[in-house]
């Protein structure tokens, strides 16, 4: 097989300068920030649970039980579960509507307005002091340091395009094996020799091949996957008794998984030039780790072993579709490879998996009040198996063009 172009023509790193690194260590920090931001909630569900019902004490003031137990939220431990599953999918839905609209401006506004403008907004509405106030700096540094473009160190958009000609840079999703394939009733070029970059309509971004496919499927894996964000801790709290600062800090080990897998399965596809045979076997592996997981002895270390076995084979997946897929999609030769089109295409992919994600957090408080956890993870093996489902044509489609393509080279040794 055949390495990458990338490999052939030197070093890696070498392609890259600093202002590069600049915008890499920005963006990743950004997406740290707000990730922590939501992170904090799941990590205090143990204590609203506990401290909102008749049977728990309020330790931060004296008072009889007698009282304390008269002035609950809940009734019950199983209606506070309830009531935070309801809270997950009113945020995950109200997520899904900011990521599509947040698509579409970012296609016509400078992405450095919007980015800071979202990280600063959202810290001045969340009710947690520290992270709110470090995402508030982070949407301030963002704003004066951040680089969107490649004119604004002094590059002309011709050499631009010259640069992302590069075959290194070359989108691995171009709507079909040929150009005649497929037939856009839509052009960002006017006749001129100079492209006029113009952002394409939501529902053009919607018609482009492979879209729809992989918004379907990240509704169901992102489902999974967000479930095990908002409630690992409190699955561990509550199903194993430990203790919610324990069982906060083993939760991390689902997210250690998940950025392995993520970076190692995104390194592999690079190699192989093709994402979706990829993404379908570790999701076949993923349903094997769902069922060892579920029978997870009262161990932590085994369990942590187990929590990164599974957030590798599920939360690597997800990294992918919602970041290298998304940017291959929304990349594509039918639309010339125009970023004015990136954030769109972004924007409905994740934000049909935050659909997806919102309706399975309701689902998951409720399957778990009236069946219990077990049946829990068979929800979750039947979603992962689903998305496997909506992207089969796209692994017919890759695994036959490596086919074809190693017989090839084949027949020309």
């Amino acid at each position: 097989m055949a390495w990458p172009n990338v490999f052939q023509r030197g070093s890696l790193l070498s392609q890259f300068s600093h202002h590069h690194v600049v915008v890499f260590l920005l963006t990743f920090f950004s997406y740290s920030l707000l990730h922590a931001s939501r992170k904090t909630f799941s990590n205090v569900k143990v204590s609203i649970s506990e401290q909102w019902t008749p049977s728990a004490f309020n330790t931060s003031v004296e008072l009889p039980v007698e009282i304390w137990s008269s002035n609950h939220l809940f009734p019950s431990a199983e209606k506070a579960t309830l009531f935070l599953g309801t809270l997950d999918t009113i945020f995950l839905f109200s997520y899904a509507v900011g990521l599509f609209i947040s698509g579409i401006v970012g296609d016509r506004l400078n992405l450095r307005w919007v980015l800071s403008f979202g990280m600063c907004s959202s810290a001045l509405v969340y009710a947690f002091l520290v992270t709110a106030s470090v995402q508030f700096a982070g949407g301030i540094v963002i704003f004066f340091g951040l680089l969107v473009s490649p004119e604004e160190i002094g590059l002309s958009g011709i050499e631009a395009e010259e640069n992302f000609e590069e075959d290194s840079h070359r989108p691995l999703i171009n709507g079909g094996e040929n150009e005649d394939e497929y037939e856009p009733n839509y052009s960002i070029q006017d006749d001129s020799s100079v492209a006029q970059v113009k952002a394409i309509s939501f529902y053009q971004a919607c018609c482009l091949p492979g879209v729809i496919p992989y918004s379907l499927a990240y509704a169901c894996l992102k489902l999974v996957n967000y479930s095990f964000f908002f409630w690992l801790p409190f699955y561990l709290s509550n199903n194993f008794g430990w203790k919610e600062a324990e069982a906060d800090k083993l939760s991390i080990w689902y997210d250690v998984g998940g950025i392995i897998g993520g970076t190692l399965q995104g390194f592999i596809s690079d190699v192989l030039q093709k994402r979706a045979p990829v993404l379908a076997l570790s999701l076949l592996l993923a349903v094997g780790s769902l069922i060892g997981y579920s029978r997870s002895p009262n161990d932590k270390s085994i369990n942590a072993l187990l929590m990164t076995v599974t957030g590798f084979f599920i939360g690597g997946p997800s990294n992918m579709i919602s970041s290298a897929i998304s940017a291959d999609l929304g990349r594509q030769e039918l639309i010339q490879r125009s970023s004015e089109a990136l954030a769109t295409v972004t924007g409905i992919v994740d934000g049909s998996g935050s659909i997806g994600a919102a309706v399975g957090q309701y689902l998951v408080s409720l399957i778990r009040d009236k069946l219990g956890w077990m049946w829990v993870f068979y929800f979750f093996i039947l979603m992962t198996s689903c998305t496997i489902v909506f992207i089969s044509p796209l692994i017919v489609r890759e695994i036959f063009s490596l086919v074809l393509r190693r017989q090839a080279h084949i027949l020309r040794e």
